[in-house]
């Protein structure tokens, strides 16, 4: 391990900054995807509209979904017993996201199929659930990281789970669920009104401040409830660089717990306070005929709900509810030190490629989308 310039511990922190910053990368660039198929039927009353509505996204939606595998993959490579946990005992939530995922490819494809309204309403409605089932169960989810989730391993580190889908509906997953609903129909509309015009964008607009307003107020109750829940403390400090052994630690749950690193470190206060501010001024912006401006505001807020929820919760990345001591931390749920460092060689190397790519395929699709460009285009759907 001598030639491995980077120390353990120090490589475990960055692979936990670096699951954050793709989780953030998922939510900004696929999460409009996302809000715009929520917003179809609301946005679009006449099957023009709904035209010039799905290809705002038609084009990029499958380049934005490479946020999704890279984080699925991250969490695969770098974290083991993270994934192991997760996509098995969350497997029939997986499930729904998987099946609402794979509705938005097909509905892409077959809604242009057929001439008759009610084959096109049928796929417009499938491209709705598309949108908002991932963008729900994806807040439940990450209400149920701060809850715990219902988990152990015995002594030879095989995973018990506990619980069942309905048992991850509780009422603050519920409100976690909310919020990623009300975040990512802000994101999307404020694209919407960036990439449209007419009654689309001031349709757009109405609808993108209600849920800019909604997301600022849903975050705020939240963070009000969580100052509140039991959450989850070592009880004895971890060795940074010690053995990836879940079992080897002491955990206990507590009241108030997840707000202990806030009152450690009182700047991180910071990222909250800019998750509701960049909120509150997206809707300012999007009222003013700021698109552009309004969709940096809504990007930024995303980052700011995502780190707060990850600040508060580290190094937990899956706390247990029913044997605390079995929680998934940052530094005893990761892969070994040599993985870890190859990985990160090549985030360095692809990850700029996609980020240049991407910037690349915006600058190439940038301008509005209207009835005469669809026209041209025999591919529109």
């Amino acid at each position: 391990m001598d030639t491995i310039p980077l120390d353990y511990a120090t490589l475990r922190l960055l692979w936990w900054l670096l699951l954050g910053i793709l989780l953030i990368g998922f939510a900004v660039m696929d999460g409009f995807d996302l809000g715009i198929a929520t917003l179809l039927p609301a946005v679009a009353r006449t099957d023009e509209e709904r035209r010039i509505v799905l290809n705002v996204i038609g084009p990029v939606w499958e380049g934005n979904q490479v946020w999704l595998i890279l984080g699925g993959g991250a969490i695969f490579a770098a974290f083991p017993p993270l994934y192991a946990v997760s996509f098995s005992g969350f497997y029939i939530a997986m499930f729904l996201i998987l099946f609402a995922l794979i509705l938005r490819p097909v509905g892409f494809k077959f809604r242009s199929k057929v001439p008759d309204p009610r084959w096109r309403a049928a796929w417009d409605w499938s491209l709705f659930v598309s949108g908002l089932v991932p963008a729900l169960v994806f807040g439940v989810a990450m209400g149920n990281v701060l809850l715990g989730v219902p988990f152990h391993f015995d002594e030879t580190l095989r995973i018990f789970y506990e619980g069942g889908l309905f048992g991850l509906l509780t009422p603050f997953a519920l409100l976690c669920g909310l919020v990623s609903v009300a975040m990512l129909l802000m994101h999307g509309a404020n694209m919407l009104a960036l990439k449209t015009s007419g009654e689309i964008a001031v349709r757009a607009r109405r609808y993108g401040t209600v849920a800019a307003l909604a997301t600022a107020l849903l975050f705020v109750v939240a963070g009000i409830w969580v100052a509140r829940l039991d959450g989850y403390a070592l009880q004895v400090a971890m060795d940074p660089a010690g053995s990836s052994n879940p079992l080897a630690k002491v955990a206990v749950a507590q009241p108030g717990a997840w707000m202990e690193n806030y009152a450690r470190w009182p700047l991180t206060w910071l990222l909250p306070v800019i998750g509701v501010a960049a909120a509150l001024a997206s809707a300012a912006l999007l009222r003013a005929g700021r698109a552009g401006l309004a969709f940096l505001a809504s990007s930024i807020s995303i980052a700011g709900i995502i780190l707060t929820e990850g600040l508060a919760t580290f190094p937990f990345l899956l706390p247990s509810s029913t044997q605390p001591g079995s929680s998934l931390t940052v530094w005893d749920a990761s892969s070994s030190h040599m993985t870890l460092f190859i990985m990160l060689l090549a985030t360095a190397l692809f990850l700029p490629i996609i980020l240049l790519y991407t910037a690349w395929v915006f600058r190439v699709l940038r301008g509005k989308v209207d009835q005469t460009g669809m026209g041209r285009n025999p591919n529109a759907y």
